[in-house]
């Protein structure tokens, strides 16, 4: 059984994963190798049944906006949790 490290392609997080269940989870995501955070969230993005996110594609699209807003600016993410933080 062959390990091998694949990289999420909407976050970026490296994971050890057999060949079998990377292909599996690319045949998923329509090539797309998606760590299980993203692969969850994209899920709930089709279940939703949101106009914008009512297939695969348009929520993998949507999903990986927001993960590229989030690594392209830190500010974002301290404000966004100050945010949730105080509305707890």
């Amino acid at each position: 059984m062959d390990i091998e490290l694949v990289k999420c392609e909407c976050c970026g997080l490296k994971e050890d994963c057999t060949q079998d269940y990377i292909s599996e989870v690319k045949l998923k995501f329509e090539g797309k190798w998606l760590c299980g955070l993203c692969s969850e969230a994209v899920r709930d993005e089709v279940n939703r049944g949101n106009s914008k996110a009512s297939d695969v594609e348009e929520a993998m699209r949507a999903h990986m906006s927001l993960c590229r807003k989030y690594k392209s600016n830190p500010a974002i993410r301290v404000a966004d949790g100050m945010r949730q933080m105080l509305r707890r």
